[in-house]
């Protein structure tokens, strides 16, 4: 009797934190944007009392050749600006911050595969979001690459000045060392920053725009040109 009682409250309570972490979420985001990873980390971030008004989730920044330019995650702050990339890893990493190319291994050696410098694919980012106001020419931008998954950033170097990369669960040290390490930033307009990046998550929104960027990142990589 009391093991059923104390199994409906532990599904009550269950249920309850489910409903209450989508509401939070709501705030600033919705439960069918982006990965399942990114959604946490605006949780996280929401529940560590980050403002939702401050937090931008899946913004898509139009270029200036019309295409479109996918950001993760974007936090507003009295430094700067920080630019989240999210990455789902297991195995060891393996990278250069100078190098285009970087290395998972798994089953200890036995498969490896290569994926897309994330330290400059978040700087393509910050690059492109810095052509959108003026005033982002003199305001700090922080690139910050947060990993989840089990993975092990085995070995990798040259990581530049304002870029970290970090476990999840280690995050908010790397949001801390920012804010204490930084005087506050030379915002002209904040209502100015908000609107642009406010624009960029509705652009996410628009399911032809994700499509045609979809589309754009596989022409690039041109895959279905080639043939072996």
């Amino acid at each position: 009797m009391w093991f059923i009682i104390g199994l409906i409250l532990t599904i009550f309570i269950y249920i309850l934190i489910k409903f209450r972490n989508r509401q939070l979420l709501e705030t600033v985001t919705y439960s069918n944007r982006g990965t399942r990873s990114e959604r946490d980390l605006v949780l996280r971030l929401l529940k560590h009392r980050i403002p939702a008004q401050t937090i931008f989730h899946d913004l898509y920044l139009k270029k200036s050749n019309g295409e479109f330019s996918q950001i993760d995650l974007v936090v507003v702050t009295k430094v700067g600006i920080i630019v989240f990339e999210v990455k789902d890893f297991s195995g060891w990493i393996f990278g250069n911050g100078n190098h285009s190319q970087w290395t998972q291994v798994l089953a200890y050696g036995k498969s490896k595969f290569r994926f897309y410098n994330p330290i400059m694919q978040n700087n393509g980012h910050i690059k492109h979001l810095k052509k959108q106001l003026r005033q982002f020419e003199s305001i700090p931008f922080y690139s910050v690459v947060v990993f989840y998954g089990d993975c092990v950033l085995k070995d990798v170097s040259f990581v530049p000045e304002g870029t970290f990369l970090v476990k999840s669960k280690r995050v908010f040290e790397v949001i801390k060392i920012i804010a204490n390490n930084n005087e506050a930033a030379p915002y002209t307009d904040k209502h100015e920053v908000l609107r642009v990046l406010q624009k960029a998550v509705l652009n996410g929104g628009n399911v032809k725009t994700q499509i045609e960027h979809i589309e754009n990142i596989e022409d690039m990589l041109g895959k279905h040109r080639v043939f072996d």
